[in-house]
This record gives C-alpha cells, sequence and structure tokens, in this order.
C-alpha cells in the first residue's frame, strides 16, 4: 500500500498509471471554482525525495509493470527544476518500464523554467502536462482568481510544444456563468487556436460545496447556465475553434452531452450532435444528474 494523503485527484486517463504524489495540495489553492485542496491535511508542500523513492520501492515490490507514472498532487510542475530532473532520472532508474510520466502544471508553473529545462524533462519521460488554462478570457480569469491571463496561458503552451511536450487542455463550461458565457467561449477558442494543444477537454464547472465562493468574484451575482445554457456556449466554443491535429474530447464525468472527436476533422459532426441536443433533446444520450460523479 502506497501512503497517500487523500483526497487525491488525477485525470480519468491515468487509470492505469502509479500515482507519486511528490507534492502535496496545491500551492497557489485560490481559484474560486476549485473545492479539491482545501482541507486542511491537503496545505501545500513538496514531499521529500527519499519518502518518494521509497514509494517507488513499494510499488516494485508488488510486482506489477509500470509503463505510466503521474506526479501528483495539483502542482508538481511548481517543483523546481533540479528536484524535477532528480524525480524523472529516479522513475527511469527504478522503473525503465515506463514510458510516460505525466503531472498536472499550472501556467505560472513554467515561468521560471526555461525550454531547454523542459526539454531535458521530456528526454527523461516527462511527456504529457494536463494544463488547467479553464478560460482564454481575462475577465473571466480575474474574477475566478486564477491568477494566470490569455499571455501568460498562451506563453506555456508555446514553451510546452516547444520542448516536445504534449499538452492537454482543460477549459471550464460554465466558468464565465450567464453573464460572460459568450466572451469565455469565444476567447477560450481564441487561446486554442494560437496553442494547437494536442488534447483539449472540456468539464461542466461543478460546486459541490456551494457557490459562495464564486459569487464572491461575481459580485454575488454568478448563475451558472443551465443545460441549454451549457450547449450553446459549447456550440460557440466549438464554432470558433480553428484546430489542425487536435483530440478532443467532452466526456468527463460532469458533461451531460458526451462529445468525442478530432479537430478540425470532425468540427462539422461535432457541432451537428451539439445542434441535435439543442434543437432536440429528447432524442439525445443525456447524463442524468444522478450518473454526474463528480
Amino acid at each position: 500500500m502506497l501512503s497517500y494523503i487523500e483526497p487525491v485527484f488525477r485525470p480519468p486517463s491515468e487509470w492505469k498509471s502509479l500515482i507519486l504524489q511528490v507534492t502535496n495540495g496545491c500551492s497557489w489553492n485560490k481559484c474560486r471554482f476549485c473545492d479539491m485542496y482545501t482541507q486542511p491535511q491537503k496545505r501545500f508542500r513538496a514531499q521529500k525525495l527519499e519518502i518518494v523513492a521509497a514509494e517507488i520501492d513499494k510499488a516494485i515490490a508488488v510486482g506489477l509493470p509500470v509503463k505510466r507514472v503521474f506526479l501528483a498532487d495539483g502542482d508538481a510542475m511548481s517543483l523546481p527544476f533540479n528536484r524535477l530532473e532528480q524525480l524523472c532520472i529516479m522513475i527511469k532508474q527504478k522503473l525503465p518500464s515506463v514510458t510516460r510520466i505525466s503531472s498536472y502544471c499550472l501556467p505560472r508553473n513554467l515561468t521560471n523554467k526555461t525550454p531547454e529545462q523542459l526539454a531535458r524533462l521530456r528526454e527523461l519521460g516527462l511527456s504529457l502536462l494536463y494544463v488547467g488554462c479553464e478560460s482564454g478570457d481575462d475577465e473571466v480569469l480575474t474574477r475566478i482568481e486564477k491568477g494566470e491571463t490569455f499571455a501568460s496561458s498562451l506563453l506555456a503552451l508555446q514553451k510546452i510544444k516547444a520542448a516536445g511536450i504534449k499538452a492537454s487542455v482543460m477549459i471550464l463550461n460554465g466558468l464565465g456563468g450567464r453573464q460572460l458565457s459568450e466572451q469565455h467561449a469565444i476567447n477560450s477558442a481564441k487561446l486554442m487556436n494560437q496553442a494547437q494543444p494536442e488534447y483539449l477537454s472540456t468539464l461542466v464547472v461543478s460546486l459541490p460545496l456551494g457557490q459562495q465562493r464564486m459569487d464572491q468574484g461575481f459580485d454575488g451575482q454568478f448563475q451558472l447556465p443551465d443545460q441549454h445554457g451549457l450547449f450553446s456556449e459549447m456550440r460557440l466554443l466549438m464554432a470558433n475553434l480553428e484546430l489542425e491535429r487536435t483530440i478532443f474530447r467532452s466526456d468527463h464525468a460532469s458533461n451531460y452531452l458526451v462529445l468525442k472527436g478530432t479537430l478540425g476533422r470532425d468540427k462539422s459532426r461535432l457541432l451537428a450532435e451539439i445542434d441535435q441536443a439543442l434543437l432536440q433533446p429528447n432524442t439525445v444520450s443525456l447524463r442524468q444528474e444522478w450518473q454526474r460523479g463528480l
């Protein structure tokens, strides 16, 4: 058994990966929509290298083949380059069967990391970063206290691409509320068009602990779009996306409407599926509220 400080979160596609908790919590932890790391035990700190090594040894002792490693928690890329390099070397030495190392990544994590340093990490196996851009609209980003801008997100994504690392970007459907829905969709599409990430996913904003924190950023007036409003926003985003070879997924448990395809090849089909959900919702298989595991 590995020793985790719960709760631990990971991307859905990392379900087969060895989860190494090289950091605990999130160094920023101010985003108004996010309650993932608000518990007292999730206060941010880096894990000691020898403890991580011991956790790897536990996994080796079990005898199961490890092909992928995910560096948890939400902010592993906040670690200095030297520490990340040490971690990747250790994984490479102890687990030679590993073909991919991945991590969540906030754009600010890369401010003090050069493309050359990122390329070095890529050489050591770090080949995928999950980047929570959330929105490409500066007003939305300010209101949710993301601590990022269109420009800072784009710069980070450009650094990742220059290093040969793949980026999986997350945009949150409904993040601007009803008030800022249109500009949120349009400017998020603009950010993606300039960045051309390898992967793009959309999740629906979910506030299981209430929306008090979101209200504080929206003058007490945050209103999450209803299902029709979410689909309309998704259509606007999709219509404005001009992507060349991006794998698109909108299949997270938070989504009512499951969409999958490659952009731009499947753009027309995906728009038609959204239109059907908007105009003929009774003919579309939508997730019920009880199915939306959050």
